[in-house]
């Protein structure tokens, strides 16, 4: 790999805080450094000013913006106060990420959807920073790369992070994910914590189609897929793709 292709990861870690910790670097980190809140909440620096962080906000930090992060008491979903906070965060450089942090502006504070996709690269990252013989280094480094443009990408499909839009998007990647599997409307609205009812409204107000219908479009995707790419019987292909019977699928 050559120095223009170069990604580091000097530091990636899971913590999670049951009690106060404080943390300050007000003449910046140094570093890259991209931290997923996971669970109940913190405060931190954004934009000059220390702002509550939930679960599902991903913050990014430039080496020369200013960090503090602070975790204490906080309102749990009970209403009571308690000290509880998980995040992934990974402290990375090199000259690719230079490049790609220059090609656009981006928010210090992003709302993202905690699925399984984004979740795995930080875990893997993760995973690959405590291997104690790793012949291959390089590999954390394309699982970082993969990790930046993915958050280019949720940036991109939806840059407001009104709570509106956040639950619509919620659902939206809750369907991809399942779309082999099935599942009712009442099982995606019990994803965000919403009653069907407003769950059916913001989809549709986001998205411009129906919940079920979007579930229709992905399930024939995925089928149209193995059709072309794989071996399966077309019976196999419904059964997998989501549909509860070949007579549905074929109609």
């Amino acid at each position: 790999m050559s120095t223009q292709d170069s990604v580091h990861i000097y530091t990636a870690g899971f913590s999670f805080h049951h009690k106060p910790f404080y943390m300050s670097e007000m003449d910046g980190v140094k570093n890259y450094l991209m931290r997923l809140q996971t669970d109940g909440r913190c405060r931190a620096l954004v934009d000059g000013e220390l702002v509550p962080v939930e679960s599902g906000d991903l913050l990014i930090y430039s080496p020369d913006e200013p960090y503090e992060l602070l975790i204490g008491e906080e309102p749990n979903a009970q209403g009571e106060l308690t000290v509880e906070s998980g995040d992934y965060h990974i402290f990375f450089g090199g000259e690719w990420i230079d490049q790609w942090w220059a090609k656009q502006k981006r928010p210090t504070r992003i709302r993202v959807p905690l699925n399984e996709s984004l979740l795995s690269l930080f875990r893997q990252i993760v995973l690959e920073q405590r291997r104690m013989s790793n012949p291959y280094p390089e590999i954390s480094g394309y699982y970082m790369r993969i990790l930046c443009l993915e958050t280019d990408r949720l940036l991109g499909e939806h840059p407001s992070t009104t709570p509106r839009t956040y639950l619509a998007y919620r659902m939206k990647h809750f369907i991809e994910e399942h779309a082999s599997l099935s599942f009712k409307l009442e099982d995606v609205a019990s994803h965000v914590g919403i009653s069907v009812s407003r769950a059916v409204h913001l989809f549709k107000e986001a998205f411009g189609t129906s919940i079920m219908q979007y579930t229709l479009d992905v399930r024939l995707e995925m089928a149209r897929e193995r059709i072309v790419f794989s071996p399966m019987s077309l019976e196999d292909i419904a059964e997998t793709s989501g549909f509860g019977s070949y007579t549905y699928f074929h109609r």
